[in-house]
C-alpha cells in the first residue's frame, strides 16, 4: 500500500509539470482591434445651470463605444476636458464665471482610443455662484478683528481671500482666508490690533476664477481674552444638575475633547437647562467661545446629542440668590448650523474643524459690562435640552 502511495504521488506531479510546461503564454491585446472611428453623439440638449451646464445626447450604437468626451474652454482660458461612459447619455461642464456663450465639443471615443468627428454645442451658463457670494459680501469691524457674512446658496466650493499689503506693498491673501462650501458664510479673523487696517477681499472658485475686488479700511474693536485662573463656578437655584463625572471647573481646564474634563448636565432633567459661572472681573463682554464634547460616535462627533443647538447667555453683576433672572441682561439667542448641512450624526472634515476650533458667539454690542455669564440651553441636537461643554473662553473689554 505504502509503495504504491508513493508511485502514484510522484505520477501526478510529473503530470502536472508536463501540464504547466504546456501552457500558452498569455497575450494582451487591445479591447477592439478596429480601427473605424465610431459614430458621433446626436440630438444634444443642453441645460445651463449656475457656472455649468448639463449637455444631453444620445449615443451611437456602436459596440466599441467606450465613452464621449467634451473639450472646452473655462472662463480663466484653462482648457478643460470631462469624460462620461457609455452607460450614460449625459455629462457637465463646469468652471465658468461669466454667462457668455461657450462652445462645446463633444466627441464618441471607442476601446481602441478612436475619436469621432467633433459635435459643437453652445452652452450658456447662468451666474456663477462665486457671483452670489460675492454680492452678499458683508464686512465690518469686529471685536479683536474683522467680520465677514455672505451667502453661498448652492454650497459651492469657494474662497474668500481676505488680503492686505505686504511690506513691499503688494497685496498679499491672509492665510486664514475662508475656504468653504457652506450656505450661510459667518467668518471672523481676530488678533489684530485696534489700527486702521486696509484690507482687499475677492471671491475664487475652485476652478480659480476670480471675481471683483472690493476695498474697505477698517478699525478693529478692542477685546482681550479674560484669563481663566479668574473663573469659578457658580450653583443657583434652578441649574441644572450636572452628571456625576465631570463639574464647572472643567470647562476651563485647557482640555477641549476628552472624557471627563467637560460639563455636562444630566440628561433626564426635563425643560431648559443652565449653568452659571463667575468670570472674575467685570468687562464689557464680546464674545465666548464655545468648545462643544465631540461624542465617541464615528470616530468623534460633533453636532450630535448634547451639543448646543438653540441657546442664551446672560450676564449679570449681582446675581439673585433665589436663581430668578432679575438683575440678568441677556448678551444674545444663539443657533448653531452644521456647515455642511449633512443630516444627523454625519460630518464633514470642514465640519469637524469648525467645531473643533471653538464656536465663537458675540455678544450684544450695547450690553453693559457684566461679570457673571449663565448659559441657558433650549435645545440640544439630539433634540432634548441638556448640554455637553468641553471647554470655554470669554473675552471682553475689563477696561
Amino acid at each position: 500500500m505504502k509503495r504504491s502511495y508513493k508511485i502514484n504521488w510522484i505520477g501526478s506531479l510529473l503530470l502536472a509539470l508536463v501540464i504547466g510546461a504546456c501552457e500558452v503564454e498569455e497575450i494582451h491585446k487591445p479591447y477592439s482591434n478596429g480601427n473605424t472611428p465610431p459614430g458621433p453623439v446626436f440630438e444634444t440638449t443642453v441645460e445651463n445651470m449656475p457656472g455649468k451646464a448639463k449637455i444631453s445626447y444620445a449615443i451611437p450604437n456602436d459596440p466599441d463605444l467606450l465613452y464621449v468626451k467634451a473639450v472646452y474652454e473655462r472662463s480663466n482660458g484653462e482648457e478643460a476636458e470631462i469624460k462620461s461612459s457609455y452607460f450614460n447619455n449625459s455629462l457637465m461642464v463646469e468652471g465658468f464665471a461669466d454667462t457668455l456663450a461657450h462652445e462645446v465639443k463633444l466627441y464618441s471615443v471607442n476601446r481602441s482610443e478612436m475619436e469621432s468627428e467633433p459635435v459643437t454645442v453652445v452652452i450658456q451658463p447662468k451666474k456663477a455662484p462665486v457671483w452670489d457670494v460675492f454680492e452678499s459680501l458683508d464686512v465690518r469691524a469686529s471685536f479683536g478683528g474683522i467680520k465677514v457674512d455672505a451667502l453661498n446658496p448652492e454650497r459651492e466650493d469657494v474662497a474668500i481671500m481676505i488680503m492686505e499689503k505686504n511690506d513691499l506693498g503688494e497685496w498679499e491673501a491672509n492665510p486664514n482666508s475662508i475656504y468653504t462650501s457652506t450656505d450661510t458664510i459667518d467668518y471672523a479673523l481676530r488678533g489684530m490690533d485696534t489700527l486702521v487696517h486696509e484690507f482687499g477681499f475677492t471671491v475664487r472658485d475652485r476652478w480659480l476664477n476670480y471675481t471683483d475686488t472690493i476695498y474697505s479700511d477698517i478699525a478693529p474693536l478692542y477685546e482681550t481674552a479674560l484669563p481663566k485662573a479668574n473663573y469659578r463656578g457658580l450653583t443657583l437655584p434652578g441649574d441644572s444638575p450636572h452628571h456625576p463625572s465631570t463639574n464647572l471647573p472643567m470647562m476651563w481646564d485647557g482640555n477641549i475633547i476628552d472624557w471627563g474634563n467637560i460639563y455636562m448636565t444630566q440628561s433626564v432633567i426635563s425643560g431648559p437647562h443652565t449653568l452659571t459661572f463667575d468670570t472674575g472681573i467685570e468687562a464689557k463682554m464680546s464674545r465666548i467661545v464655545i468648545w462643544d464634547y465631540p461624542e465617541y460616535y464615528n470616530g468623534r462627533t460633533y453636532y450630535y446629542l448634547g451639543n448646543l443647538k438653540e441657546f442664551e447667555v446672560w450676564g449679570s453683576n449681582d446675581p439673585p440668590a433665589d436663581g430668578s433672572y432679575e438683575n440678568w441682561v441677556k448678551l444674545g439667542t444663539y443657533s448653531a448650523t452644521k456647515p455642511s448641512g449633512l443630516p444627523f450624526g454625519q460630518q464633514s472634515d470642514e465640519d469637524y474643524r469648525v467645531a473643533n476650533a471653538g464656536f465663537n458667539w458675540e455678544f450684544d454690542i450695547d450690553a453693559p459690562k457684566v461679570r457673571y455669564l449663565r448659559i441657558r440651553s433650549v435645545r440640544n441636537w439630539g433634540g432634548s435640552t441638556y448640554m455637553a461643554i468641553a471647554e470655554v473662553q470669554v473675552y471682553g473689554d475689563p477696561r
